[in-house]
């Protein structure tokens, strides 16, 4: 059981990452849940009430007990490395907030395992997504809707849930959108005319009214899109097509970033379009090589054309 006093704690580290950190609602629950099981992992484990007085007792074993816990939960070690950085971090707010003591916590050693990098299409590849995707369902307008999705995640480079934020308002798509990404991190991406035009197909067919306030994209009984639809037409696409399991709907935000690059991008300008915040993270998502670094480095750099 938690007591009342960690409950609050955990609330107010939430409440700091949502201020301080401008966390999404979708990070804030992801650490509620993370935090809130380890919570509850200890209380069971130390067979009482879990308040913050326990909190500074926690041990090294304790932490062992709980990693063990989850491993044989099956927790896999990205996902087990997540968490763990959350309950480090909740530990560290309370180090600072209630003078607790968090060296147990914060000496537990993250699980090693292998960052897989993403892998884009090829352009063509990218092109029969989008053109197969519409021809998923017999019905005209979510077959418009869907290329209308697919053809913003790859044509501006969005994140599915960028592309489902979009409302009515938007409409008609403008040739720049001002995008709210991660962290409340906004940035300006521009739209093609091809994204433009699907989008107004898709609203012409669309038989749900679509006001200023309601989601662009809808789903068949008139509500807001669920994710896991693109997700499943993605899926059924790759499959058509022969496509491997990595033509994922982030293959074609990672294929956007890829192609702009190939035909002469700036990384920098890219990592913008993006909105990373680090350029190690456009350089993961690109698939980037040293020798096409190189290339960036040399033209961009001021020295990096002078001899030693």
């Amino acid at each position: 059981m938690i007591s009342a006093a960690a409950r609050d704690a955990l609330q107010g580290w939430l409440e700091t990452a949502r201020a301080l950190r401008g966390a999404s609602d979708n990070t804030l629950d992801a650490y509620g849940r993370d935090v809130g099981e380890f919570l509850a992992f200890i209380s069971e484990h130390k067979g009482g009430e879990v308040g913050l007085a326990a909190l500074e007792d926690i041990g090294v074993t304790d932490m062992r007990s709980w990693m063990a816990h989850m491993r044989g939960r099956e927790i896999g070690a990205r996902s087990l490395a997540r968490k763990l950085s959350a309950v480090k971090s909740f530990f560290r707010w309370l180090a600072d907030r209630e003078g607790i003591d968090p060296t147990a916590v914060l000496s537990a050693r993250s699980p090693k395992f292998t960052r897989k990098l993403p892998r884009p299409l090829t352009a063509d590849a990218a092109r029969e997504v989008i053109d197969t995707a519409g021809v998923q369902s017999d019905i005209p307008w979510i077959g418009a809707r869907d290329t209308a999705v697919i053809t913003l995640l790859y044509g501006c480079g969005l994140r599915i849930s960028e592309a489902l934020s979009l409302t009515g308002a938007d409409l008609p798509l403008p040739e720049t959108l001002r995008i709210t990404g991660k962290g409340g991190k906004e940035r300006v991406v521009p739209v093609l005319g091809a994204a433009r035009e699907a989008v107004t197909l898709y609203a012409g067919l669309c038989p749900h009214p679509i006001d200023r306030a309601t989601p662009l994209f809808l789903g068949m009984r008139g509500k807001a899109l669920n994710p896991r639809m693109v997700q499943k037409v993605v899926e059924r696409t790759r499959l058509q097509l022969g496509l491997p399991a990595t033509a994922t709907p982030h293959a074609m935000r990672h294929s956007f970033a890829t192609h702009l690059l190939n035909a002469g991008g700036d990384l920098r300008a890219i990592q913008e379009l993006l909105g990373h915040a680090s350029l190690s993270t456009t350089q993961a998502y690109t698939g980037v090589d040293t020798a096409r670094l190189m290339e960036v480095y040399r033209a961009s750099h001021p020295r990096a054309g002078r001899k030693a």
